[in-house]
């Protein structure tokens, strides 16, 4: 085992320690038991949910969750239940080949998903787990496709947590839909206000990614769910029942939405302040001087050892050009590098990002990694790869805390004028300042926000007094559909009752020899 595999578990325990330690409100009259459900995930996924669970357990609540990955260190009133499926594993994954297909990542979910949910239910430990649920107060879901184990929250309270921020399309499950004419949905992003092409197109994104969710989706784990459980409800009966939805999102980073009280933003309630740097990543951070360094990290799911070797070379032949030191994020030996690019296959990355010596973060534009950017205030180079990330990338740009390059248009020169230009223009390093302040500058933390819903909804049993009255309503009845089409029906009638009588009087008033037209 390498020293960073030994170093990650130890490291992660104590900076979500330290952030959980931050609460400040009154601890519980009583030990809830709260189950967590993220079987299709992303280690950035899972970040966020150990990040609440080990604050809620810090308050005396036991917490277990099924998770898509190896247990991190053990932590006291926390349970890993790891299910051993590899479906959605990230070493199966080759994003750079299908960056240029962002709807791709559909077929994969449509032909994964059923399997995943047979096998699941078929884990000992995961159907010992499904038959403890009603020793629950409360289940936490995934938001990202794991409607697999709704069946876990049948008649129990659910709150969703949706990792990537706002999703329009659950958001209309709560009774908030989100008017496409300036919320632009996942994976596309448009420069702000829309024009009209773009809302056209908006439209369509939305209207599209919903009918591929609800009508061709969801219906193929229904079909394995009804197989398992011919008596539970239909997948979307349940998914309806949500009491509370936890975005990571803030304002300050992207768009402002209209929130309806059951729609919470925690964004940012993994970050954490900078921690000591191990000792010789510390010296060489340092040692970088007045030039400091750049940091280039792709995330968890890209891994550095599948990029296509021609952007490789180019990154090897860019970082040797620079003047300032490189840390290279990169799973796997690579040759070539010049002196100034040190390479690891894991990195604090919080804690680097928040050294002052670091100048730029090259990175893929994954939502934890532009938050950490923002609360560390780092200054970005983007190259977004899918999903999320192109969005997350134009709104950085967008808001002047960094630039972004696409895959295909990269070269050695594109990389190194990026570079110095976030380095030399002030107004990056300014810009994501107020950012990062206006992050900060809330009535309490947003994982204490988060532990607070959490609560909420166990003490109030669901929470139903934030349920609004528009989640009972058709998607007909909510835009008034059948109101405007009574409208126009009472417009048409009138129209042809009044055309109806003024033919009438004018053939009264005309003389029999003046010809008809004139009364038409």
């Amino acid at each position: 085992m390498s020293k960073s595999q030994i170093l990650l578990p130890i490291l992660l325990t104590m900076t979500m320690t330290s952030s959980c330690s931050a609460l400040t409100f009154d601890p519980p009259k009583t030990s809830y038991k709260i189950l967590m459900l993220l079987p299709l995930s992303s280690r950035s996924h899972r970040t966020i949910f150990l990040t609440l669970a080990r604050a809620l357990a810090d308050r005396g609540h036991k917490v277990e969750l099924l998770v898509n990955h190896e247990p991190t260190a053990p932590y006291p009133n926390v349970t890993e239940i790891y299910h051993g499926l590899d479906h959605f594993k990230e070493d199966k994954f080759r994003l750079f080949s299908s960056r240029e297909r962002p709807w791709e990542i559909f077929r994969l979910l449509r032909e994964g998903l059923p399997a995943m949910t047979r096998d699941l239910y078929q884990n000992p430990a995961v159907w010992d787990l499904y038959l403890r649920r009603t020793q629950f107060d409360v289940v936490l879901i995934d938001n990202f496709y794991n409607q697999m184990v709704y069946p876990f929250a049948q008649d129990l309270p659910y709150i969703s947590i949706s990792a990537s921020g706002m999703d329009h399309t659950q958001s209309s499950l709560l009774g908030n839909v989100l008017n496409p004419a300036y919320v632009t949905a996942i994976p596309v992003e448009f420069p702000q206000p829309l024009g009209f092409l773009h809302r056209i197109l908006n439209l369509a994104v939305h209207l599209c990614s919903g009918f591929i969710r609800y009508y061709v989706i969801l219906p193929r784990i229904q079909q394995e769910i009804s197989a398992i459980f011919p008596k539970v409800p239909p997948l979307a009966e349940l998914e309806r029942n949500l009491s509370l939805a936890l975005y990571n999102s803030h304002f300050a980073m992207g768009r402002v939405l209209p929130l309806l009280p059951a729609q919470v933003e925690i964004g940012t309630m993994h970050c954490h302040p900078g921690s000591p740097l191990p000792q010789d990543l510390k010296e060489w951070i340092e040692g970088a001087g007045s030039a400091g360094v750049v940091y280039f990290s792709l995330g968890t799911v890209a891994l550095g050892n599948t990029m296509p070797e021609r952007w490789r070379d180019l990154f090897v032949q860019a970082f040797r050009r620079l003047p300032q030191r490189v840390v290279w994020k990169y799973e796997g030996d690579l040759e070539g590098v010049s002196e100034n690019v040190l390479i690891r296959g894991w990195l604090p990355q919080q804690d680097i990002l928040a050294h002052p010596n670091v100048k730029v973060f090259i990175t893929h534009g994954g939502m934890l990694s532009t938050q950490e950017a923002m609360y560390h205030a780092t200054p970005m180079l983007l190259l977004p790869i899918f999903a999320d990330q192109p969005r997350n990338a134009h709104i950085a740009q967008e808001g002047g805390v960094g630039l972004t390059l696409g895959w295909g248009e990269l070269s050695v020169q594109l990389v190194v004028d990026a570079v110095g230009r976030l380095v030399a223009d002030g107004r990056y390093k300014a810009n994501i300042q107020a950012v990062s302040s206006a992050l900060k500058d809330q009535p309490e933390t947003p994982l204490e926000r988060a532990v607070f819903w959490t609560e909420y909804v166990i003490r109030h049993r669901g929470a139903p007094r934030l349920r609004s009255p528009a989640a009972e309503l058709t998607w007909v009845e909510y835009l008034m559909i059948d109101i405007i089409l009574l409208f126009h029906l009472l417009a048409i009638t009138l129209y042809l009752l009044v055309r109806h009588v003024s033919r009438f009087l004018c053939r009264k008033a005309v003389p029999q020899t003046t010809t008809r037209r004139k009364c038409e």
